[in-house]
């Protein structure tokens, strides 16, 4: 090797050496700081394309989520205004059978139909008021089934159907009273009648509840699943990132040392010309 005051080939190969080490120490504290080992496209752009994929599914799954959990919350008011309803349909029927009853007084056929408008009065303030976000699938309203994202391509949904139990949708509608043994009669058919109806609309309202409550854990399992995997894809081993910082930290220890070295050199000339 030539002895030269003008070019240092060494410091020159430990000065490349220190930089390279620099750079993979800033990339190494980078994904310490961060968490990732690929944070950006020029990382891995493979990787982080699949990333930014899932984590665009992931996105979407929380409008899903969000869906199902708002049809969740319909269906858990319907469903309690709908109990209520069936329990005093089922009361109505006790006082209509009382008033239907041949012994019964007049006065004792009015106390009974008194009760009995003041459960009618109850059943339609229910059904009226069991609404969740503006959506109130009892009232009679509309007829059109209410529908709920369930994917996250938006090409699929889970219905809801809207149940009328309303006085009408029960088939009590118009004047029925306990006045007198005939009305009495007759209203209780209604009742027995509206009761049917009723159990029918809950068991069909139930049974999409349950659908719904299945396929928001479904969509909850799967979000935990995309973010599971994104992690598996662009997340750091810290432990393995601590012992590579480690490294990295006496590597570029020792290639300042080694440059120090290097850039002593040229001194050696200097020997050279001593007298």
């Amino acid at each position: 090797m030539t002895n030269s005051v003008l070019t240092n080939s060494s410091a020159l190969i430990a000065l490349q050496n220190l930089n390279s080490t620099n750079q993979k120490l800033a990339a190494t504290q980078n994904r310490v700081n961060t968490g990732l080992k690929v944070q950006g496209a020029k990382d891995n752009a493979a990787t982080w394309a699949i990333a930014q994929n899932q984590r665009a599914d992931t996105g979407a799954l929380e409008a899903v989520k969000t869906s199902m959990n708002r049809a969740t919350s319909l269906a858990d008011v319907s469903l309690a205004a709908g109990e209520q309803i069936s329990d005093l349909l089922i009361e109505m029927r006790q006082k209509a059978t009382s008033a239907a009853d041949p012994s019964a007084s007049a006065a004792s056929r009015k106390a009974y139909d008194d009760e009995f408008q003041s459960l009618l009065k109850s059943l339609t303030s229910f059904a009226m008021n069991a609404t969740f976000d503006g959506e109130n699938i009892l009232n009679g309203t509309s007829t059109t089934t209410l529908d709920f994202l369930a994917n996250v391509g938006a090409t699929e949904i889970i219905s809801m159907d809207r149940q009328d139990m309303t006085l009408t949708g029960l088939g009590l509608g118009g004047a029925i009273d306990l006045t007198n043994a005939a009305n009495a009669n007759a209203a209780l058919t209604a009742v027995i009648a509206a009761i049917d109806t009723s159990s029918a609309s809950l068991a069909e309202l139930g049974a999409q509840a349950k659908q719904i409550e299945k396929h928001t854990t479904f969509v909850s399992k799967l979000m935990d699943s995309l973010e599971t995997g994104i992690g598996n894809l662009v997340d750091a081993d810290m432990a393995k990132e601590s012992a590579r910082l480690q490294a990295l930290q006496v590597q570029q220890q020792l290639g300042a040392q080694a440059l120090s070295i290097a850039n002593q050199a040229p001194q050696i000339i200097l020997s050279l010309f001593k007298g």
